[in-house]
């Protein structure tokens, strides 16, 4: 199983366009990625949901449309919203032009088998099989029902091998597989034959699950079946959701480890929402996006940018290419969290992590509605003497003598690297 060494790095069009993202659009945020971010880590470029889907104008799906697929069921990118698509291309021309940028690149899918192939009984690549008898008819996705899920059986395993080896054949490098993560145990053995056919296709690709709640109780057939999967449903710019992460990152922590990362799900910050007005921007204040990157950061889960980034202002790009702060997003281990304390001045949530180069991480939250000062005594941090320490938003370096004393505002956070 392919293991990436530190939890992916990347942009997804979801946040931003819906299922209605265009080729120009990828292809000018893979030019600002390699241009402004490759630098700090950053690397995937995803396609998200309905690429296939040829008259997708926003976040919200038409029942039933037509898709664009093949003559073995498989789907293909729309050729009006991709056009190096046509003439049976597939992503092939997208994904090497973001492989010249020195990306990778990565797409969407939902788990199954379209219907539309099943309606039209499509052959099964390779097999004297058809749609009809990979179909699992009772499993159908509520809120997308583009797909029937696909039976354990001869049928089911030859049709997924097949969509893989053709993803391969474009030169996908990273998978988003949909409708799948919270469906435990209903799809568990969907998810094991999707998993293995990814493992065999010849090439080395990441598999994140969506959407979440994932369930604890199967963190490790996440681990086992995938490199990342999804602790919350769709996560957006709103205080409620980031707070409540909080609780979700404490529980998931212990497990991410090499190759495995739960996934706090995309940063919706810069310009997202842009199908429904380009003036769109997102509703988290500076200091709640800083509480956001330092959570996702030391926690390690894996780090999608929503917004459209060619429009992105002097603070986002600051946000996202922070040299400190994404050395810990790759040098964390073993996160946790060490305290989470309400008094009358508010609430101060405190996460430590081992550095893999040396030392120990410390972030420091506010969670409270007003600014505080907070202090810490080190001791809670079972450090008992004095500790120099780099600020990593500011760089700035600071000694401590027995305790973290900081000024937060509401919503803020600071992260250290005691030496």
């Amino acid at each position: 199983m392919f293991k990436p060494v530190t939890a992916p790095c990347g942009w997804n069009s979801w946040d931003c366009f819906g299922a209605a993202v265009t080729e120009k659009q990828v292809r000018a945020n893979a030019k600002f990625m390699a241009e402004n971010l490759k630098d700090y880590g950053w690397e995937y470029v995803v396609v998200d949901i309905q690429w296939y889907e040829p008259g997708a104008v926003s976040h919200e799906y038409r029942r039933f449309a037509d898709l664009c697929m093949d003559e073995y069921g498989r789907l293909i990118p729309a050729p009006g919203r991709f056009p190096s698509s046509e003439g049976g291309k597939g992503f092939k021309p997208l994904a090497d032009y973001v492989h010249s940028l020195g990306l990778k690149f990565g797409i969407h899918i939902m788990r199954g088998i379209p219907r539309q192939a099943v309606s039209k009984n499509t052959p099964v690549l390779g097999t004297d099989k058809t749609a009809r008898d990979a179909a699992r008819f009772n499993s159908i996705c509520y809120w997308n029902p583009d797909m029937y899920g696909v039976e354990d059986n001869d049928a089911g395993k030859a049709y997924y091998d097949s969509v893989f080896k053709l993803y391969a054949s474009w030169g996908v490098d990273f998978i988003k597989c949909d409708d799948i993560a919270r469906e435990l145990p209903r799809e568990e053995k969907e998810l094991i034959m999707l998993s293995t056919a990814l493992q065999e296709c010849g090439r080395d690709m990441v598999l994140s699950l969506s959407p979440g709640p994932a369930l604890l109780e199967y963190a490790q057939t996440y681990k086992d079946t995938a490199n990342m999967w999804r602790i919350t449903d769709d996560f957006w710019d709103d205080w409620k959701l980031l707070y409540a992460m909080f609780e979700r990152a404490e529980k998931w922590s212990i497990h991410a480890g090499a190759g495995h990362y739960p996934d706090a799900d995309m940063l919706p910050i810069g310009p997202i929402r842009q199908v429904y007005d380009k003036k769109n921007r997102t509703n988290f204040t500076k200091d709640e996006q800083i509480t956001m990157m330092t959570l996702w950061c030391i926690m390690r889960s894996p780090l999608f940018i929503g917004g459209d980034m060619p429009g992105f202002d002097e603070f986002t790009t600051g946000l996202v290419t922070g040299e400190e702060i994404m050395r810990m997003h790759k040098n964390s281990r073993h996160a946790h969290q060490v305290f989470r304390k309400k008094d009358e001045t508010g609430e101060t949530i405190l996460w430590v992590a081992e550095n893999c180069e040396g030392g120990l991480y410390a972030a420091v939250f506010n969670a409270g509605e007003a600014e505080s000062e907070i202090r810490i005594p080190l001791s809670e941090l079972e450090v008992y003497m004095p500790v120099k320490a780099l600020e990593l938003w500011s760089k700035r370096e600071i000694e401590f003598e027995e305790e973290i004393r900081v000024k937060l505002p509401a919503h803020g956070a600071t992260a250290y690297l005691l030496k």
